[in-house]
């Protein structure tokens, strides 16, 4: 298996994610609708025969095949079900005039495979086949500027999405099980694939489980996919963003009109009240290679998961209070515990 190249030292760890946490915290972004903001030219559709237009694949190597070090002693890997992974925005920077992402830009596709895939879409390699689209993903500007335009910036990205699940559908699937996950941007899109490809289709039968976070699911959304109630429930989807316990909601939370599903990683629950960290069986955070047990507590607040500051050497000097970045990486191990589990439970049925 893959390992990343990244040193033990927590304190690097602790600048790096302080630095990345800052950029990422939608509280930091101010974007004015005079900037002048260009499309790209390029509007050929994807070929996604070409393995090059996967960040993740079967059939390729790739950061999404990694396995932290701890966990390989009880590795074993099935492929009874497969993951269908829409990365989160890793177009972030303000200099950036392009409203989406140049898909070949080997740059960017580097920075993604080293985040998004390596941390988040590597959750599910032991259970699953992993399959992650690389796609035309709008720039981070276009969740806080309000036109025309940035709708239209998601509209591109999206149809980069609904044409490589086609291919999927067509090429790869053979009436496997199906999972759904997905991370922030990410996660906009695969809501949006739910209702067109699966709530009240014949697909809807095939879907083990949507884990699709980092974005806030009204509980209207879906008419017939329903949040899970617990850690077997198939056929349903979990959600949850994850702040500092005690952290009153930002101006952004608060203006939201709707009541949002969130689901407890933890429990795999709605339930109220607060669970120890002893239920959290692992995070990973900057160090792949390296599994933090009882890494946080959470609960429930309102619209948002709360949870403790990560249970890690120097923590009294991160001050964050959006974990946003962490959404995934502080329950590695419980996320992929759970795939399992429904994967098994649906199998059951």
């Amino acid at each position: 298996m893959k390992r990343t190249n990244i040193g033990s030292a927590f304190f690097i760890f602790f600048m790096l994610f302080l630095f990345v946490s800052t950029f990422i915290s939608c509280s930091k972004y101010t974007y004015s609708n005079k900037y002048n903001n260009k499309f790209i030219a390029d509007s050929k559709i994807v070929d996604y025969s070409n393995l090059h237009y996967w960040a993740a694949h079967p059939w390729k190597k790739d950061a999404s095949d990694s396995v932290p070090k701890p966990l390989l002693n009880t590795l074993k890997q099935d492929s009874l079900a497969d993951v269908f992974f829409i990365h989160p925005t890793t177009l972030i920077n303000k200099k950036e005039n392009y409203w989406n992402a140049d898909i070949d830009n080997l740059e960017l596709n580097k920075k993604t495979d080293n985040s998004a895939i390596l941390y988040q879409a590597s959750v599910f390699n032991e259970c699953c086949r992993v399959f992650a689209p690389r796609y035309r993903q709008a720039h981070i500007k276009a969740f806080f500027i309000k036109n025309k335009e940035a709708e239209m910036a998601f509209e591109a990205a999206y149809a980069d999405i609904k044409v490589a699940f086609l291919y999927y559908l067509k090429n790869y699937n053979n009436k496997q099980p199906i999972i759904i996950a997905s991370h922030s941007q990410g996660t906009k899109h695969a809501a949006r694939l739910l209702k067109e490809f699966f709530e009240n289709k014949a697909l809807q039968k095939q879907l083990v489980c949507a884990y699709i976070i980092g974005m806030p699911i009204p509980e209207n959304y879906f008419s017939n996919i329903k949040p899970c109630k617990d850690s077997l429930a198939t056929g349903c989807f979990v959600s949850w963003r994850t702040f500092k316990n005690g952290t009153p909601q930002s101006k952004l939370i608060a203006s939201e009109q709707v009541k949002a599903i969130v689901i407890n990683p933890l429990t795999w629950t709605n339930g109220a009240g607060l669970f120890s960290a002893n239920l959290n069986m692992g995070a990973v955070l900057k160090n792949f290679n390296k599994i933090v047990p009882n890494a946080v507590n959470t609960e429930i607040y309102n619209n948002i998961l709360w949870s403790s500051k990560p249970n890690i050497p120097w923590k009294i000097f991160y001050f964050k209070k959006n974990y946003h970045i962490g959404d995934i990486n502080l329950f590695y191990v419980n996320i992929r515990r759970n795939a399992m589990l429904r994967i098994n439970a649906f199998l059951d049925k």
